[in-house]
């Protein structure tokens, strides 16, 4: 394992409300301003050790996460904000809370952003490259060795903080082999090469981890997986398990394991913000739609529980509420069958924060990027699977859904990073 000397650069994709309300947390906390709940990184104690030697240490006494003194910032976005002014207009934080770092926030310039209308059609801004999808990618590669540079920094971790791209199937013939990725990426394939997967390419390319915090295809598909491979370099996602799945990845277990049936699950937001626009769009929506269907399903496994779990209806809806703005509400109806088939019904009304919710596992998730990086740690991350609706993992392996048994294996990766033995049982 490799020290965290030096400095870190975090650059985000998108500086909207999620990376706003990550970067001012940040900046807060490291004067002192504030606490960074539902970081798991900076604020859980795990145990290390059995019998005598039995111990309770916090994440960071027991492997060298990088001190978030080090931490470095910028964005890429298609609008010309700067991050104070971007917070300000994202409406999560009151203004209190963000003029006590209002200079530094001001500092933080958006970089020209890899956009295309086409996968996101209700956005659209002027801070915007051009070119084609290679030249693209030369660019972004360009902005990580300059922003390194600029700011003294050792290291890089890139993630995505922007919007949901619309949905695209995957194509063997462009998304199997890095060869012909790279071949699609030079011929301009607009429809099969998304901004993100030039994101991702730059990055990977430059030895940076890569954490992608929306549903887009991008970084999982088998080229992906062969160029992190091949750069020595972790890649992670995808989607930030924030509100309605988090509860989802709960529950579920719950249901399991007290062997009660589930006939139907209805899911439905309501969100004004950013994300609620993009959303709004059938094409954006399909992406996210797959993204949350999937834990239920997985969790509760109706090849091993047929007469339980085998005609489950489950239905996700998003609806687009501007008076809402970053407070969203989802609702959750779960049918749910016991003892000899009485019915009961479970309500569940969480009214969260998105971006309060989303910008801590931000911050874990660039942290432990990073930290797989200096232990030697390369391609798919399944032990950041935690922080994921829709967490990548090996062909050969199906992933793991359940909230608590992606907590055991994240603790595990630490404790086998720290120089202790992995000791929770995983099934």
């Amino acid at each position: 394992m490799k020290e965290a000397t030096g400095k870190l650069a975090v650059m985000s994709v998108g500086l909207g409300a999620v990376t706003t309300t990550f970067i001012t947390g940040t900046l807060m906390y490291r004067k002192g301003l504030t606490v960074p709940g539902g970081s798991v990184i900076e604020m859980a104690k795990i145990r290390v050790g059995s019998g005598e030697a039995k111990q309770y240490k916090k994440i960071k006494d027991i492997v060298p996460v990088a001190p978030m003194q080090s931490l470095e910032f910028a964005a890429w976005d298609i609008f010309e904000e700067d991050a104070y002014q971007a917070a300000l207009h994202a409406d999560v934080l009151k203004q209190r809370d963000i003029d006590p770092v209002r200079e530094e926030l001001e500092a933080i310039k958006p970089l020209t952003a890899a956009f295309d209308k086409n996968f996101v059609t209700r956005l659209q801004g002027d801070n915007v490259k051009q070119g084609t999808r290679w030249e693209l990618v030369e660019q972004l590669r360009a902005d990580i060795r300059n922003f390194k540079a600029e700011r003294g920094c050792d290291r890089a971790v890139v993630i995505w903080a922007a919007s949901t791209e619309k949905y695209i199937p995957y194509n063997e013939a462009v998304h199997k082999n890095l060869a012909d990725l790279e071949a699609a990426m030079k011929a301009n394939d607009y429809e099969n090469i998304s901004p993100s997967m030039c994101y991702a390419y730059a990055a990977i390319a430059e030895g940076a981890p890569f954490v992608m915090g929306a549903p887009n295809l991008c970084i999982d598909i088998p080229a992906m997986w062969d160029f992190a491979k091949q750069q020595n370099v972790p890649i992670a996602g995808k989607d930030f398990k924030t509100g309605q799945t988090l509860m989802k990845t709960v529950l579920s277990p719950m249901l399991r394991t007290r062997c009660l049936g589930l006939s139907g699950w209805f899911s439905t937001n309501i969100l004004g913000n950013r994300d609620g626009v993009v959303l709004d769009n059938p094409d954006n929506f399909e992406t996210k739609r797959r993204s949350k269907m999937s834990a239920v399903e997985n969790i509760l496994d109706s090849d091993i529980y047929p007469d339980l779990y085998s005609d489950i209806y489950h239905k996700v809806r998003i609806n687009y509420y501007p008076p809402r703005g970053d407070e969203k509400e989802s609702w959750d109806n779960i049918d749910i069958f016991g003892w000899m088939g009485y019915p009961m019904t479970i309500k569940v009304n969480f009214l969260c924060r998105d971006s309060i919710l989303a910008a801590p596992l931000a911050l874990d998730l660039v942290l432990f990027s990073d930290l797989a990086l200096r232990a030697g740690y390369y391609g798919i991350q399944e032990f950041l699977s935690f922080y994921s609706k829709a967490p990548m993992h090996k062909d050969c392996e199906a992933p793991v859904h359940d909230l608590f048994k992606q907590f055991a294996m994240l603790k595990n990766a630490i404790r086998v990073m720290g120089g202790y033995e992995a000791d929770q049982e995983l099934d």
